[in-house]
C-alpha cells in the first residue's frame, strides 16, 4: 500500500496541474442538455491523460535548475 503522504502529494500535484491539463487538452464543453456517449467520454479521457503527461513534463522542465539557460535564450521573431 502506498504511503499516505505520497498519495497526498500526488493528489495535490494533480489538483495543481488540473487547470493547465484541461487547457492543453482543449476539449469543448458539452452542449446544454446533451450528454457525451461512452465512446466520447473514453476519447476525452485519452486526451486528458496525454495532456496530463504533457503538463507534468513541462512543469518539471520549468522548475529544474538547468532549465534557466533555455529561458534566457533570445526569442526568434
Amino acid at each position: 500500500m502506498a504511503d499516505p503522504s505520497d498519495v497526498q502529494r500526488k493528489y495535490k500535484e494533480f489538483l495543481d496541474l488540473l487547470p493547465l491539463t484541461l487547457t492543453l487538452a482543449g476539449l469543448p464543453p458539452s452542449e446544454h442538455g446533451r450528454y457525451f456517449t461512452a465512446e466520447q467520454i473514453e476519447s476525452r479521457l485519452f486526451t486528458i491523460r496525454h495532456a496530463w503527461k504533457a503538463a507534468r513534463q513541462v512543469t518539471r522542465e520549468c522548475i529544474q535548475p538547468g532549465s534557466a539557460s533555455a529561458a534566457s535564450s533570445p526569442d526568434v521573431g
